[in-house]
């Protein structure tokens, strides 16, 4: 049985988890978290805080269901936009889904439940949208 624990959405251009980067400093070298991730996460933090309500996270098994939207290309004929935008073209373009699963997960440690291992069930689709954004449907799993 599931109990649905949040819902929110993240608006703008889904960003996938970027590679830490590494700086030298002195004699020393730190890893660093990119600048556009670290932005994008903070947004789905912010979307996950005011969907939580300020109840406490979850610490049992959870369900996350979701839905990366893309923009097609302003290149496109608009023939072929609308076609994309009908679902007959999936897109295979970046940002990669499983990036952008990992962003979004590390964001709502400590907010929605309290580690990403606590996933037991995962639902994810990406498709052409006229805005650009990323739905998240967290549910608490009941264990019977």
């Amino acid at each position: 049985m599931l109990k649905p624990l949040a819902n929110f959405t993240v608006m703008g251009e889904a960003v996938g988890k970027g590679r830490p980067k590494f700086a030298r400093r002195g004699n020393f070298v730190t890893a660093y978290t990119p600048a556009k991730t670290k932005d994008y996460e903070a947004l789905v933090q912010e979307a996950a805080t005011k969907a939580m309500r300020g109840v406490a996270p979850c610490s049992g098994s959870i369900q996350v269901n979701m839905q990366i939207y893309v923009e097609p290309p302003k290149s496109w004929s608009k023939i072929k936009r609308n076609s994309a935008l009908l679902g007959d073209i999936k897109p295979s373009t970046k940002p990669d889904i499983d990036n952008v699963i990992k962003g979004v997960f590390d964001s709502m440690n400590g907010i929605v439940f309290l580690d990403d291992k606590q996933i037991c069930s995962l639902s994810v689709a990406k498709a052409y949208n006229e805005t650009a954004r990323v739905e998240v449907r967290v549910y608490e799993v009941a264990n019977v």
